[in-house]
């Protein structure tokens, strides 16, 4: 089973990344860009076919690992 885990940095935090990406897409003319927010997206190959047991793994190693909880949050797909 494969979890695609996507991190993005929370509603009103400052996204340095995603401005300078909206900054360049700007001066590329792609005028109707209003935003821009940056993440990652993680891919885990799991050797288990429990949909419960792969969203609780995953779950925890968003909250210990994967993702800083304090300014970022993620979703988790199982595929």
């Amino acid at each position: 089973m494969k979890a695609i885990v996507n991190v993005f940095l929370k509603a009103g935090v400052l996204d340095s990344q995603g401005k300078a990406v909206h900054h360049a897409l700007d001066s590329l003319h792609f005028d109707d860009v209003k935003d821009v927010r940056v993440g990652k997206q993680i891919v885990l190959q799991l050797d288990t076919q429990d949909k419960e047991k792969a969203m609780a793994d995953v779950t925890t190693m968003c909250e210990e690992l994967l993702a800083n909880t304090v300014i970022e949050d993620y979703n988790i797909e199982l595929v």
